[in-house]
């Protein structure tokens, strides 16, 4: 009985630690990935702000062009 046990105890211990190591690994993965996630939005969002600041400089740049052909066709 008592061997069983022994056995026990010395093959537990390898395995606890192989688990452990599993486990470390997975969670320096989801944060690898949710920090790369995170780049991915500020991206984004980067993106969006250029984009609307665009679509507004083009939408100043219709209304100054409008009066003139307004004047034109007058």
């Amino acid at each position: 009985m008592t061997g069983t046990i022994a056995v026990v105890m010395i093959f537990s211990i390898p395995i606890i630690a192989i688990v452990t190591d599993h486990f470390q690994k997975q969670t320096k993965l989801k944060q690898k990935m949710i920090h790369d996630e995170l780049e991915l939005e500020k991206l984004k969002h980067e993106n969006f702000v250029i984009e609307t600041q665009k679509m507004r400089l083009e939408l100043e740049q219709m209304k100054l062009e409008d009066p003139k052909d307004k004047a034109q066709l007058l």
